[in-house]
């Protein structure tokens, strides 16, 4: 490599691929990943996950220690630990918004019928007013949609989604939590207020 000086590693990754004549795209096909990555990776905005180091360093023919210093190899981890957390926990908010099909088809809603209270699935639910079963739907739905779009879109890099995506299903849930405690439909009330409780705990222990 030439140049005077210590080149940090977004520096240092730019001149290999110019060395080999890549370009941006040409290199992430070569280590199977978005040019977008390369991208981020050579304005300094981000470090490769360990798998992505260990296939530059092998393409280059460069060890890593060469390749970063100490104080980026430690930030590089802790970048990935942080993606890793980040992803399980997304992994757990889409499971548990989506679980909520169940009170779609399952009977966690009581109505009233002849003086007898009966349970029946949400859709069953025929014998309470529009204004009251609209709402029920709109928070359920609304939350189902949250949790396929989390599982879906686990990779986004757009900033707007991953700052809300978290806050977004908290809110959702703590809506219908309080819906359902107030329409006095327990076994909901308590299945969104425990699925409620451990977003909570994760958010509090991870952000």
């Amino acid at each position: 490599m030439t140049g005077g000086g210590i080149l940090e590693f977004h520096e240092k990754l730019q001149e290999l691929r110019k060395q080999k004549n890549l370009t941006q795209e040409q290199l992430a096909e070569r280590l199977y990943v978005s040019r977008t990555a390369v991208s981020k990776w050579e304005s300094g905005r981000g470090y490769p996950s360990i798998d992505s180091l260990k296939e530059i360093s092998k393409f280059f023919s460069i060890s890593l220690d060469r390749l970063l210093s100490g104080e980026e190899l430690l930030t590089a981890a802790q970048e990935e630990s942080r993606k890793k957390i980040h992803s399980f926990r997304d992994l757990v908010f889409g499971l548990l918004d989506c679980s909520l099909l169940m009170f779609l088809l399952l009977p966690f809603f009581g109505q009233r019928v002849g003086g007898v209270i009966q349970e029946v699935s949400l859709l069953a639910l025929t014998q309470v007013p529009g204004y009251i079963k609209i709402p029920y739907l709109a928070v359920v739905i609304g939350l189902i949609l949250c949790g396929l779009l989390t599982l879906a879109l686990q990779n986004c890099q757009a900033a707007f989604w991953n700052r809300c995506k978290g806050k977004l299903s908290l809110g959702l849930s703590a809506v219908a939590a309080l819906f359902f405690m107030i329409s006095q439909q327990p076994y909901a009330a308590m299945f969104t207020f425990l699925f409620l409780v451990v977003k909570a705990l994760m958010l509090i222990k991870w952000e």
